[in-house]
């Protein structure tokens, strides 16, 4: 196609088409212009005198820094190039400071009309000098870009992404960052929109790898949301949560970015993550036809791509679990427990010498509690403590389980209270109590604790502070519509008052023995305790496992047959997954066969809340 083709086909002289293409066209109508320069583009004419500096090529440079830069980007600023009569050269630097020169050099070269240019990183700036040099149109893209509109909107996308979250009340919300020029830009989005939320960033909430870190804060129900900048790593993260038997989003949600040519990923029994689709095959037209206003001297106003962010689907989103499910309360003693290991359990009129000794926290209550936080539910402990160091210890313990602690007092002029646990060869234990703050927990404390109680479905009650609390504890449970289990330790009666309250009771052998000494079989003394207003008594039975008694019937349910390291703990590990059990609606005799499982898996462990089960290992033991 040459010049007098151009001239035939527009119907005017070569002179005219030469007067057009070298812009010495101010005689010649705008209709005859458009006409001319529309044949020019549709067949890419290059006059002969294109050496000329004021000559136009039809063409625009695209200079990237690396391989995966732009995505679909590039299909959409080559799409709009053709469309608007110009041809596309392309370069890519490959992070290499050496190419990306020659790369600019090239395209001048070559009498590109523009340039696309994403710099590699702010030293190529300097490069900038070559291009203005030769008054070429340029647009430089990406984070050192010229404004905000030559940038992909990430930072937006992250901001509105979390605020997803927010808006369905989350504020334990993880980040899932990959590598790549959208981190810190997605990083800032994700901040910015914790700040103006009033929630404080924290970096052990980033994460750029799915590994050991990102479990043990999902575990611990630490995060109930997270959001990843990558659609292929958030995928990652669904496989991985699913191995470890978590339900999106019933367990955590997740919310992630999909580039235009991601393909959705589907895997049986798998939801589609929910997703903002980034349309950079559009962002990519947005910036040639900006590039090409500018060469062609066009006064339209320069517009910032928009970009409307919808989830395409709610599959793996919802509210946090513990708004969507009920909690569970627990209610008692709240200790600092000393360890002492010895070959023989101490006898009057004997010493014994302690092979070692160690302090953790301890209580039925705390125990309890940590055990129901560590099966994944939502949890609150009430109960009272000194106003000494141990407090502070316990505080920071249950913070670190993610235990709800607005319920824990600290009552001037007292010392927390102390268990000493003697621990033999054969794992069986002798505790002694010191009850400190636990005596002082009051009526008026649980009525003043009452907001605590909303949405609780479980009320666990220790008897290891004073009965009075104890009884107005099953009341308050009664009252919002709570089933209350009671574990009668450290007591030699319960009255009928409390008898009538309790729905689940769940004494040890001794116990039962102590709480209602007539004559009579285990089964027999729990039909009598029901036939004084207990719902269902469950004795256990340590090595011989437990048994269930109802108003009308009466079920042994054997023990896991395992080597016994210490039993300190086991009742309590096995009440709190009976009640995570029955949260998650399994019947009572399937959450009496798995809580046998916790109390075995605790009794082949040191100590009570490190022997407690956590969500993933009890899944094993069930597979």
């Amino acid at each position: 196609m040459n010049i007098k083709d151009i001239a035939k086909l527009a119907g005017v002289s070569t002179s005219t088409v030469s007067k057009i293409v070298n812009h010495k066209d101010s005689s010649i109508t705008e209709a005859t212009r458009n006409k001319v320069l529309d044949l020019v583009k549709k067949y890419h004419y290059t006059p002969y005198a294109s050496s000329k500096p004021n000559t136009t090529s039809w063409r625009i440079g695209v200079l990237l820094s690396s391989s995966i830069s732009l995505d679909s980007t590039l299909d959409g600023i080559i799409q709009q190039a053709q469309a608007s009569g110009y041809g596309t050269l392309v370069f890519n630097s490959y992070s290499s400071h050496e190419q990306e020169e020659q790369n600019i050099q090239a395209a001048i070269e070559h009498r590109v009309d523009g340039i696309i240019w994403e710099p590699i990183d702010k030293s190529s700036l300097k490069l900038n000098k070559t291009i203005t040099a030769k008054k070429i149109p340029e647009l430089i893209i990406g984070p050192l870009g010229d404004d905000r509109s030559a940038l992909l909107p990430y930072e937006e996308a992250a901001y509105n992404l979390t605020q997803e979250l927010m808006d369905r009340n989350h504020s334990n919300i993880a980040c899932l960052l990959s590598p790549g020029r959208r981190t810190q830009s997605f990083l800032r989005g994700y901040r910015r929109c914790l700040f103006e939320n009033n929630i404080a960033f924290h970096n052990d909430m980033v994460f750029y790898d799915i590994d050991d870190n990102l479990t043990t804060v999902m575990e611990n129900r630490h995060v109930t949301g997270v959001v990843a900048s990558h659609y292929r790593h958030a995928v990652e993260l669904q496989q991985y949560a699913q191995s470890l038997h978590y339900r999106l989003p019933q367990d955590f949600s997740l919310v992630t970015l999909r580039n235009d040519s991601d393909e959705p990923l589907h895997y049986p029994g798998i939801p589609e993550i929910s997703s903002y689709n980034m349309r950079n095959a559009d962002f990519g037209t947005h910036l040639c036809s900006r590039l090409i206003n500018t060469i062609e001297h066009n006064k339209a106003e320069q517009t910032e791509f928009k970009h409307l962010f919808i989830l395409d689907n709610e599959h793996t989103i919802s509210q946090p679990p513990n708004m969507r499910h009920k909690k569970i309360v627990v209610i008692g003693s709240i200790n600092v427990d000393t360890y002492l290991a010895t070959p023989t359990l101490p006898k009057p009129g004997m010493t014994v010498t302690t092979r070692n000794f160690a302090s953790t926290p301890g209580g039925k209550a705390t125990n309890q509690a940590v055990g129901v936080a560590k099966l994944g539910h939502h949890v609150s402990l009430i109960g009272n403590v000194g106003n000494d160091i141990s407090a502070d210890f316990i505080y920071q313990a249950m913070n670190r389980f993610h235990v709800d602690t607005t319920g824990v007092m600290r009552i001037k002029r007292t010392d927390t209270g102390k268990a000493y646990i003697f621990v033999d060869n054969n794992g069986e234990s002798m505790i002694s109590l010191v009850s400190g703050a636990n005596s002082t927990l009051a009526p008026d404390d649980i009525d003043g604790r009452e907001h605590i109680f909303s949405n609780t479905a479980y009320c666990l009650i220790q008897t290891e502070i004073p009965l009075e609390a104890v009884k107005e504890a099953c009341m308050m449970a009664k009252k919002h519509h709570a089933i209350t289990i009671l574990k009668p330790s450290s007591c030699s009666h319960l009255p009928d008052n409390i008898l009538n309250l309790i729905d689940i009771l769940v004494p040890n052998q001794n116990e039962i023995e102590t709480l209602f000494p007539q004559p009579g079989s285990i089964v027999e003394k729990a039909q009598y305790s029901i036939s004084k207003g207990v719902g269902t008594v469950i004795v256990t039975l340590a090595d011989q496992g437990c048994v269930l008694v109802t108003e009308n019937n009466h079920k042994h349910f054997p023990a896991e047959q395992t080597r016994v390291i210490d039993d300190t703990g086991a009742g309590d590990a096995f009440i709190s997954c009976l009640a995570a059990c029955l949260l998650e609606n399994r019947t009572l005799e399937e959450a009496v066969r798995i809580a046998n499982l916790a109390a075995g898996f605790s009794v082949a462990h040191e100590g009570a809340i490190p022997s407690l089960i956590s969500r993933r290992q009890l899944k094993s033991l069930l597979a």
